[in-house]
């Protein structure tokens, strides 16, 4: 059977990524809401009317005019949704209810904008759906991009599980979004549909379906990201400046480059080949056809490069497993705790 794919995003300040994912996407949507805008939160990167500050809004209207001859996209602001200041209330519940309520396919998969799939693992995963309709959630392994495409980022806090990230949802009628974090949808009785027919991070991972994340690849992205979780209530990042101009900017710290900098953290080089999307928009980039800063690769080459580096990397990996079980434990115990009161 055929199936149809709602595809759901919520941006600000989504470049240089928003026409390459808008791109990618395409072939394979019945259809992609954009909600864009900020949250109070966020409005320290935002224009004063809520918006992104770098012509996101305007990139996905140009898109709509120029490139979606089916009509596939739709852009939703906080205007159109009774908010005239035109910033979201709350921290993205509302922005995820907004492409939730106006999805019309069999499956909702939310998406960053700065994540893209191999498009023939998404021809992949569109298979398997077909060939099991029962399947109600898919989650996938995500790799951390960082610094530049050729550069990726792992570590004690990815490794316990928060690599994986909850995308895809059955849709049917009753279906709602329950919660942005976790992604959460839940079917017309209210079960978590998680708890019916769920392919985990691992089952996917078997099916060759990674998630491509470049969260940590442009400077302007992290300091964005930055000034936004350390001002959001959720993430407690009071820190998060700092680790930008430590770890990020001058690699101080090359053991804490993830931006949940708590945990030991450390860069790999990316050996794989990338979405095609990707590449273009690194040939954009070669040609000057995009105008984005780069973070300079010297002492990231210089680092890898490094034997007492690698040691060191080497002896994280090897601590890792232990740290895991410790962890593990605690939350076992938390929840015997819980339970007893």
């Amino acid at each position: 059977m055929d199936i149809k794919i709602s595809f759901g995003i919520i941006v600000l300040n989504g470049e240089p990524f928003t026409r390459y994912n808008l791109r990618a996407l395409y072939p394979f949507a019945h259809q992609i809401i954009v909600v864009e805008g900020a949250t109070p939160a966020a409005a320290g990167i935002a224009t004063p009317q809520g918006h992104s500050r770098d012509n996101t809004l305007e990139i996905v209207q140009s898109f709509q005019r120029d490139e979606d001859p089916d009509g596939k996209v739709i852009l939703v602001t906080a205007e159109q949704e009774g908010h005239p200041d035109g910033f979201w209330p709350g921290e993205k519940d509302q922005m995820s209810h907004a492409y939730a309520t106006r999805v019309t396919g069999d499956y909702l998969w939310q998406v960053d904008v700065d994540e893209f799939y191999q498009p023939e693992e998404m021809n992949r995963m569109v298979a398997y759906l077909q060939a099991n309709p029962d399947v109600t959630a898919a989650t996938f392994k995500m790799i951390t991009f960082w610094g530049g495409i050729d550069y990726l980022a792992d570590g004690w806090f990815l490794r316990r599980g928060e690599d994986q990230y909850h995308r895809l949802f059955k849709w049917n009628t009753g279906y709602r979004y329950a919660a942005h974090r976790p992604p959460t949808v839940v079917d017309e009785r209210g079960v978590d549909l998680r708890k019916i027919k769920w392919l985990a991070a691992s089952d996917t991972n078997k099916l060759g379906i990674r998630l491509y994340h470049y969260s940590l690849v442009f400077p302007k992205q992290v300091a964005e990201k930055t000034e936004y979780y350390q001002n959001v209530d959720w993430a407690r990042r009071t820190k998060a400046l700092q680790w930008a101009e430590e770890s990020y900017e001058t690699l101080q710290r090359p053991y804490r480059v993830h931006n949940i900098y708590k945990y030991p953290s450390w860069l790999e080089r990316f050996s794989g080949e990338h979405p095609p999307e990707i590449l273009a928009l690194q040939r954009d980039l070669r040609q000057g056809h995009l105008a984005i800063e780069l973070r300079s690769a010297a002492d990231i080459e210089q680092l890898l490069k490094s034997p007492g580096y690698r040691a060191g990397r080497t002896l994280l990996k090897v601590l890792t497993p232990g740290y895991l079980l410790y962890y593990y434990v605690k939350r076992l115990i938390s929840s015997i705790l819980a339970i007893s009161r």
